[in-house]
């Protein structure tokens, strides 16, 4: 029963996950107002817990499931996979500095200053961390089916 708990949560995490880095992606194509301004710490926010969440909970899977540890470390889809969530956590520090930088604007009531060069570099990082997220989708599909074990 805790594998099948443990497997929901941690699947639930990456649909919320991949779901907030979408909103992100959208909120950010136009001009940013109060509202959008607002949804985009409220999506960053709900990125950070989950990625937080599909984290511990993955871990909590590796050593307290029916294939253990051994399994996963020795699962190459499995190591590939958590390179790439590493390597989306670094990208997302841009966009979260970004974001967290307008809360004293938000709270005077003012839309922040969100010029093209910032889009764009903004939304790039996105676009890369989705694309990291379709590979770790592709390396879990791979593990789960014994592809790749070096073990």
């Amino acid at each position: 029963m805790l594998s099948a708990i443990l497997a929901f949560l941690h699947h639930a995490a990456a649909f919320v996950l991949f779901g907030a880095l979408m909103a992100e992606l959208v909120l950010t194509k136009s001009e940013l107002s109060l509202t959008s301004a607002r949804s985009l710490l409220r999506m960053d926010a709900a990125y950070g817990i989950s990625a937080m969440l599909l984290l511990v909970v993955g871990f909590a899977r590796v050593f307290h499931t029916e294939k253990g540890a051994a399994y996963y470390f020795g699962s190459a889809p499995f190591l590939i996979k958590l390179s790439l969530f590493a390597i989306a956590g670094l990208l997302s520090i841009k966009p979260t500095r970004e974001f967290l930088s307008w809360r004293k604007i938000l709270r005077e009531q003012r839309a922040p200053a969100f010029d093209e060069a910032k889009r764009s570099a903004i939304r790039r990082h996105i676009h890369i961390q989705l694309t990291l997220m379709l590979g770790i989708m592709l390396c879990a599909a791979l593990m789960a089916r014994g592809i790749g074990f070096v073990g």
